[in-house]
This record gives structure tokens, sequence and C-alpha cells, in this order.
């Protein structure tokens, strides 16, 4: 087993002979990490055009789940007002 710290978050031991599971356990380490994506992405050049664009549509997607997550955790709240009080 790999002692460097790049490497411990990411080892996965095999128990029973079970790899499927073992597998399945490094495959969501390794996604939850985004190097999965990384890997896809990087199979074929990405231009310096597109790579620009793609960054300013997840900078774009971050801003908009932050502020949806912010609205709704906005609505969600138990010590807000009715807003219907007389209906």
């Amino acid at each position: 087993m790999a002692n460097h710290l790049r490497f411990v978050g990411r080892t996965v031991m095999v128990q029973n002979g079970n790899v499927e599971a073992a597998y399945g356990a490094l495959h969501r380490i390794l996604s939850q990490d985004g190097l999965v994506e990384v890997v896809r992405r990087r199979r074929y050049y990405e231009k310096p055009c597109r790579r620009r664009q793609r960054l300013a549509y997840e900078a774009c997607r971050r801003v908009y789940n932050a502020e949806m997550g912010r609205k709704i955790a906005f609505l969600a709240r138990g010590s807000r007002q009715d807003p219907w009080l007389g209906c």
C-alpha cells in the first residue's frame, strides 16, 4: 500500500476476492475527486477557445446553483412568516 499522501485517500482494499466492489468503491472515490472527468476531458485536445467557453459555462452554472440553493434555503426556512396570512 502506498504511504504517499497523494494515494492514501485513493487506495481501496479488496476483501474476500470481491474485485467488483473494490472497483466500484475506487470509481466512486475518483469521481468525487473529479479525476474521471479530467481524464475524459484530456483524452482529446481541447482548443483554448473551447476551454474558455467551458470554464465560463462552469462558472455560470456554479453561480446559478449557489443562487438557487440560497433561494430554496430561504423558502424552506421554518421560522418565516406565512405570506398568505388571511387566505
